[in-house]
């Protein structure tokens, strides 16, 4: 989104004013209505177009690489629940939990900037799914059991014998 689809989408709606630019047309403060109230909030150039908070609607925790039909088939039960996947990039593998932050107000803004966690504060977005997506940029991605559990027919020959190791 541009700087003037930005200022065009303000207009549109009141509780998002932007001023404030400086030469490299970085946005530094936006208003935002927050319980009433009008706050002031700073974003960044790269923040400010993605009116979707991408970064605030999931967490990516990361997870033991999985090697065992046990370690994958526990995977597989993650996966089978709403909002979950599960990714291998350059990093290693994670869990994909997709949930919106409970402080996220209209159009992305952080309502609790300043008290923000350290983990927001750290969050470095020179390269984000703002620029590629988690799908796109990992080298495993499954949204489903299906997904998954194909992946483990081909990686393991006998994935159908995973459950007799518990029959006695």
């Amino acid at each position: 989104m541009t700087l003037d689809e930005l200022k065009h989408q303000s207009r549109k709606c009141e509780s998002l004013r932007v001023w404030n630019m400086d030469d490299t047309n970085s946005i530094k403060m936006v208003e935002v209505e927050k319980d009433g109230k009008v706050i002031q909030v700073a974003l960044d150039k790269k923040c400010s177009k993605c009116m979707k908070s991408i970064c605030c609607n999931s967490i990516n925790q990361k997870i033991p690489a999985p090697k065992t039909k046990e370690d994958f088939d526990h995977l597989l039960w993650q996966v089978s629940h709403e909002g979950i996947n599960i990714f291998k990039d350059a990093d290693g593998w994670f869990l994909h939990i997709e949930t919106n932050c409970s402080h996220l107000l209209p159009h992305g803004v952080c309502g609790i900037y300043e008290t923000r966690p350290w983990v927001c504060r750290e969050y470095d977005n020179d390269f984000c799914e703002f620029d590629e997506s988690i799908k796109e940029a990992s080298e495993l991605f499954f949204s489903t059991h299906k997904k998954l559990e194909k992946y483990c027919r081909k990686r393991f020959k006998k994935w159908d014998k995973r459950f007799k190791i518990y029959e006695s």
